[in-house]
């Protein structure tokens, strides 16, 4: 089959283009089946999906809303991924980027919300920079797997999260109870980004797009940009031409956690205005910093890309809790329904590795190998008899 791709390589990108999307439908392909054996209609269970993304404008909002925090994680892992670097760090970035925000409404109070804003959403940055940061040093200079120090620094960011807002960032409305509720005060009312009313749809979203075109320009319009990549493709090769790897690798993996933060500073202001946790990352972050992971490759690890991608994952997210209120299917379906998306996406991923190098073969064969420097040009064996 891949000879077939061989001889047409214009159909192997559009084949390659078109994975993410046939790897979605097969996920729900299989979904179907498990609906079916649960004794629900996955005709009507999908019909209460589309519906509750997409059914009303509230619906359509909410999965804007949704797919913000996506979208900003997963330019942030464009970067990483480019930059030859995978950042799993994406959950415990966005909460340390969410406390910074946090604590700068929480300690100014009385001041404008135009200034506070975006002081706040700034701090985010910083906050999800630093935590991203660290594994990029321990990567770039002491060659520390940056799997395992991402994952690592999550347990860090969720076992501070939960003292923080058990105690010096506690709401003190809560503070004097015997069953306490780990939250920050909410921030006062002028600080909330502004809304389409009557929809939950904030600001977040539109800055969100335009920092995907931003960092589309950077990767591939910058001199940074090009570094960033030179590095993901081959590291000796750039240390060859001059390029600081080092540097590259820690700006690479420092960008990636600063955009998770800015997710989590925006999910703060846009949507919960205030901290909270039940103990584990997930109750604040609703896994955007995994899920992230997942957009990026549905996008192709182009930011451009990455907008439709997180469109449909917060699709899917908030039409399937309306799927499950409306077939009574068990919570863990939904979980499971989520979780084959995933798998199959990824998987896309080497089909699409084998087609792109079927591409490279396809090129190769249609070069034709240009003649010896030292041949004399043109010359046949009759005309050097006939000169004689």
């Amino acid at each position: 089959m891949l000879d077939f791709f061989v001889k047409y390589p214009r159909l192997s990108r559009l084949v390659d283009l078109a994975l993410p999307l046939l790897a979605t439908l097969a996920a729900l392909g299989v979904g179907a089946i498990m609906l079916q054996l649960l004794g629900a209609n996955p005709v009507d269970a999908y019909g209460a999906l589309l519906n509750g993304a997409f059914g009303s404008q509230n619906a359509l909002a909410d999965t804007i809303v949704r797919a913000t925090p996506l979208l900003l994680v997963a330019l942030g892992i464009c970067i990483a991924f480019r930059g030859g670097v995978i950042n799993i760090g994406g959950e415990g970035q966005l909460v340390a980027g969410a406390i910074l925000g946090t604590l700068v409404g929480l300690t100014f109070p009385e001041a404008p919300g135009y200034i506070v804003i975006p002081v706040a959403l700034v701090a985010g940055f910083i906050g999800g920079a630093i935590w991203g940061g660290i594994p990029g040093v321990l990567k770039a200079y002491y060659n520390v797997n940056e799997i395992l120090s991402t994952i690592m620094l999550n347990i860090i960011a969720v076992q501070g999260m939960n003292y923080l807002l058990r105690q010096p960032m506690i709401d003190p409305a809560q503070a004097q109870l015997a069953s306490r509720i780990p939250q920050t005060a909410r921030l006062v009312q002028a600080f909330d980004l502004p809304r389409l009313v009557p929809t939950r749809l904030h600001l977040g979203a539109l800055i969100a797009v335009i920092l995907a075109f931003v960092v589309y320009i950077y990767l591939w319009r910058t001199t940074s940009g090009y570094r960033i990549r030179a590095v993901g493709l081959n590291p000796d090769a750039s240390s060859y031409a001059g390029i600081n790897v080092k540097r590259n690798i820690v700006l690479a993996l420092l960008l990636s956690g600063a955009f998770a933060g800015l997710a989590g500073a925006i999910q703060v202001y846009g949507v919960h205005h205030r901290m909270f946790t039940d103990g584990s990352l997930a109750g604040f972050t609703g896994s955007a910093g995994f899920n992230g992971i997942v957009v990026a490759l549905f996008g192709k690890l182009n930011p451009l890309g990455a907008i439709p991608a997180s469109f449909i994952f917060g699709a899917l997210i908030v039409g399937a809790n309306s799927l499950q209120r409306a077939m009574q299917v068990p919570a863990a379906l939904i979980t499971a329904l989520n979780g084959l998306v995933v798998v199959f996406v990824v998987a896309s991923d080497y089909f699409s590795r084998r087609l792109a190098r079927s591409r490279q073969i396809g090129v190769e064969a249609n070069v034709e190998p240009s003649p010896p420097a030292s041949m004399p040009p043109a010359l046949s064996v009759e005309g050097d008899m006939s000169s004689d």
